[in-house]
């Protein structure tokens, strides 16, 4: 493991704490202003597909746009806002009566509508590839039910909407197959500045100590939620077979994960750590050595973003990862990461460990070129001219 990178639990503050009345008035700041539609504010896709974006285009006051965002409850209670937008971006926004009245007091004003989307999660003829992707367990009507449910309303938001947005061009391709004559635009996921700063902190640390580590090698995998089981498990037999080829191996795990057979047997070389939020997850991310990110191989997956890959890799972290649409763009292998395929794991996880063991500089070379990339490619601060283009064409 990494010395002194993490450090202390760093104090986590939710930072979407602006009440209506500020938002409402950093709305109009500016002579163009965009209105953000999410159900509820959460560290997920809120965080990457609202919060970052209004982050970033506040952060560019020379494109004169301004933005705030606005929950389903608050546009139930009172839609005047959208009298003062200029667009409105719904992202992931279920279908129901105050969705249709936001569009139409839009269209009533001419106002564009927008569809932001991170998953291919719109279109009913995935649900079964959906629900067997993130290892869900439908029983019977109900969870059927529920699902397709699920996906038909934001299906239908999209298809309520004048534009859409997605991650990547794989996804982009998906939404125009669903609603063809929606334009369709790619604005990446990306940091956002606070992420930024406590990652630049972390790698500090580690520069400072020249990437010193004790006698552990370490593994992160940062999954977040049980809908992972089915991707850990393509890489859990390379894993087994690491751990008994390397005694000093450990695997860090983020989040909640059921170790599978391959797994159990090892369980005093697993440490599995709560779920996180997002700035204490770069510390806990910042002080393994290496970072694994194994993906199903199908449609759902490839329109994945890769900010697995960046997350890891601002603070200095390289990857190893299954070659999705993004990763397989994102990380050159033995660059600035390693891309391994299903049958390749055992082979990908001794190159890596090798790597670290035997050739540190070229190890230190990789992990500040993963930052580098991180920093320039996802930077908060330089995404808002996408967006503008995105949103206003």
């Amino acid at each position: 493991m990494l010395q002194h990178a993490g450090g202390a639990p760093i104090d986590y503050v939710e930072p979407w704490r602006a009440t209506l009345y500020e938002r409402r008035r950093s709305l109009v700041t500016r002579s163009r202003h965009i209105a953000y539609i999410y159900e509820r504010p959460d560290s997920s896709t809120f965080r990457y597909r609202v919060f970052n974006m209004v982050e970033a285009l506040a952060a560019q006051p020379d494109l004169d746009i301004s933005a705030a965002w606005f929950t389903l409850d608050e546009a139930g209670h009172d839609l005047s806002f959208i009298d003062r937008a200029h667009a409105v971006v719904i992202c992931r926004t279920r279908y129901d009566n105050v969705v249709a009245r936001i569009v139409a007091r839009a269209h009533a004003r001419a106002t564009p509508v927008i569809f932001d989307v991170d998953d291919l999660i719109f279109d009913s003829d995935y649900t079964h590839l959906i629900t067997e992707t993130l290892d869900v367990n439908v029983r019977g009507n109900e969870d059927w039910d529920y699902w397709f449910a699920y996906i038909a309303r934001l299906g239908a938001t999209l298809r309520a909407c004048d534009a859409a947005i997605g991650t990547n061009v794989f996804l982009a391709e998906r939404i125009a197959a669903f609603a063809p004559w929606l334009p369709v635009s790619v604005i990446p996921n990306f940091l956002n500045r606070q992420q930024t700063e406590v990652s630049r902190t972390l790698v500090g640390r580690k520069r400072a100590t020249d990437f010193r580590r004790d006698g552990l090698l370490h593994i992160g995998y940062f999954s977040g939620t049980p809908t992972h089981n089915r991707d850990l498990l393509i890489a859990s037999p390379a894993l087994a077979a690491s751990f008994e080829r390397f005694p000093h191996l450990r695997l860090r795990i983020v989040g909640f994960i059921e170790l599978n057979a391959y797994l159990q047997p090892y369980g005093d070389r697993i440490e599995i750590h709560p779920l996180q939020d997002y700035l204490n997850l770069q510390r806990l991310t910042a002080e393994v050595e290496l970072s694994m990110v194994p993906l199903q191989d199908n449609d759902f997956t490839s329109c994945k973003s890769e900010l697995k890959y960046f997350e890891a890799g601002v603070v200095g972290v390289p990857t190893v990862a299954s070659p999705s649409y993004t990763l397989a763009r994102a990380i050159t292998d033995g660059g600035n990461g390693f891309l391994s395929g299903s049958h390749e794991w055992a082979d990908k996880i001794a190159q890596a460990v090798a790597l670290v063991e035997d050739d540190p500089t070229a190890y230190r070379v990789m992990a500040e070129c993963v930052v580098a990339d991180s920093e320039s490619r996802y930077a908060w601060n330089d995404q808002a001219q996408g967006i503008a283009t995105a949103v206003f064409g």
